[in-house]
């Protein structure tokens, strides 16, 4: 089993910035995604960022040009550097790994972090 814990998460004012960090341990065979989700009270789960093992990116339209995501398929950790926060940033934020075989995929969450802008 591979398990995520995050780190990183905490008060900030707008405007500021934070930086978070997921580090994946365990039985790990080969992870293609990592990325990072949020939900907010009252709200769905939703994507912020995704990255697979070959640098290539996706965020969400409310977070690009503020947020960057990058790994280190090495340690197999996934930071993701957060600039310029809004209230509406106000979350939980998870940690999501995705490993893959040739016949199934499988994927993992950590417990998550919280981040809260105040305003």
């Amino acid at each position: 089993q591979v398990q995520l814990v995050e780190s990183g998460g905490g008060l900030v004012q707008p405007g500021g910035s934070l930086r978070l960090s997921c580090a994946a341990s365990g039985s790990i065979f080969s992870i293609n995604d990592m990325g990072w989700y949020r939900q907010a009270p009252g709200k769905q789960r939703e994507l912020v960022a995704v990255i697979n093992f070959g640098g290539s990116t996706n965020y969400a339209d409310s977070v690009k040009g503020r947020f960057t995501i990058s790994r280190d398929n090495a340690k197999n950790t996934v930071d993701l550097q957060m600039n310029i926060l809004k209230p509406e940033d106000t979350a939980v934020y998870y940690c999501y790994a995705q490993e893959e075989t040739d016949w199934n995929a499988m994927d993992y969450w950590g417990k998550g972090t919280l981040v809260t802008v105040s305003s």
